[in-house]
């Protein structure tokens, strides 16, 4: 069949909406958001806390503690991790922003490593070379679902004394080896913003199974939590650490963390139906490159069936071969995929960190200089070029359909669009 960008019929001339409506809101979401809000405890902490005893329970770690968002959850973390004044984390280049930003806040450098070209995840081996003595945390990111192989990042950090921090936004449900994503490093954070694969709303979660990096970030950002008295809550003494009681009643990080309980009212629902729409999801993905499976220039990312799951897949990916198909680009392959009726496809990843301005020329705290030198005299910015993969993103990857349901008949018609272009590549203009 000829391409639609060649004058050919669209392999998708309607959009069925139920296949990527997300999140799935029903009535008991909404009664339980309301339930809140007539109560006006939007500002409590009781509802949160069961939320995060399951979501904790879910994961199979001792401790999760809910944060108003992903962001202000890796910054808990960071800190927690000891990531202070003159000290390094090292982050894949390939990620949103906040992976890594929050170190700059705590006075620390970000330094970047490159990703693997088939995980688009942290390539284990590019990290050891870049620690030294003021490393203090390596970041995971398991990007668009895949979960990273964590088995080598922690043989590398145990072995030299440094935190792993799971950036586990991507990665809902997601199994490594046996073990959810989030609960295999030192301390998992995590986004559960409305578009994520499992929605609260607008929310985030620190999970770990070490009790100090738990208080440590209740002590940062949860004033409530600390023992002190609460106009909203009871006293309510999670901190045992001596040093870290003498603060109660004021958070060391200077800031409210807390999980709006709108939020974590409608993540106990959410968490109820998570497992079956996770299910749908995988099976729909699976589906999909099923029926690509052979299509030249495309392959799926996702990890090999014996080592783990992908969970809610979120922002799926495909890994693009443009030597498959006489050096088309992803952007010209995409938008002839676009032509088809597939909203849903368009170079993928995120755009390098290393080489955006804020990392090596922000001057937050207002020094004079870049806050990477203000307490690193020595720090070297790195340059184009240094980190291959992640600098070749949006030509190797493909952001593809994220579908909510195993619709075989609709699925089929999207891999159809992908499979057109790819066939007659030659011909594209």
């Amino acid at each position: 069949m000829k391409p639609a960008i060649l004058g050919g019929a669209p392999a998708v001339s309607s959009e069925k909406e139920e296949l990527f409506h997300w999140p799935i809101v029903t009535q008991e979401d909404i009664d339980a958001v309301t339930e809140v809000l007539r109560a006006g405890t939007m500002s409590g902490t009781t509802i949160t806390k069961e939320f995060e005893r399951r979501f904790a329970d879910f994961l199979g770690v001792r401790h999760a503690l809910g944060f108003c968002n992903g962001t202000a959850s890796l910054l808990a973390a960071m800190w927690a991790c000891g990531v202070g004044m003159g000290d390094e984390i090292i982050c894949p280049s390939m990620t949103y922003w906040a992976s890594a930003a929050p170190a700059l806040t705590l006075g620390a450098a970000v330094v970047f490593c490159d990703i693997h070209r088939e995980t688009l995840c942290i390539d284990p081996d590019d990290i050891e070379h870049r620690i030294n003595g003021r490393t203090r945390a390596i970041v995971v990111v398991h990007y668009a679902g895949r979960p990273a192989p964590m088995d080598r990042v922690m043989e590398i950090a145990r072995r030299h004394g440094v935190r792993v921090i799971e950036d586990n936004s991507h990665a809902h449900g997601a199994l490594y080896r046996g073990a959810r994503t989030g609960a295999v490093g030192d301390i998992g954070a995590m986004s559960l913003m409305a578009g994520k694969g499992f929605p609260v709303g607008e929310g985030g979660i620190i999970t770990t199974n070490d009790r100090t990096l738990y208080e440590r970030c209740v002590a940062f950002a949860h004033y409530e939590r600390t023992g002190a008295p609460s106009r909203f809550n009871p006293p309510d003494a999670q901190i045992t650490d001596p040093e870290l009681k003498t603060f109660a009643g004021i958070p060391l990080g200077a800031m409210k963390g807390r999980m709006n309980q709108t939020c974590s009212a409608m993540g106990l629902t959410q968490l109820k139906a998570f497992p079956r729409r996770m299910q749908d999801i995988q099976e729909g993905m699976n589906l999909f490159w099923e029926f690509l499976d052979g299509v030249p220039g495309l392959r799926p990312h996702r990890i090999p069936p014996d080592q783990g799951t992908m969970g809610a897949w979120y922002y799926p990916q495909g890994l693009y071969h443009a030597e498959e198909l006489g050096g088309t680009t992803a952007e010209d392959f995409s938008r002839a995929v676009n032509a088809e009726g597939v909203r849903w496809c368009f170079p993928g990843g995120n755009s390098p960190l290393h080489l955006h301005p804020y990392f090596f020329q922000s001057d937050i705290f207002r020094t004079g200089k870049p806050t990477v030198q203000a307490f690193h005299r020595d720090f070297r910015r790195q340059n184009p070029g240094e980190l291959p993969v992640s600098e070749s993103i949006h030509e190797i990857a493909l952001a593809v359909p994220w579908f909510k349901r195993p619709d075989r008949p609709e699925i089929r018609r999207y891999a159809e669009a992908f499979t057109k272009v790819a066939e007659h590549f030659h011909r594209l203009p």
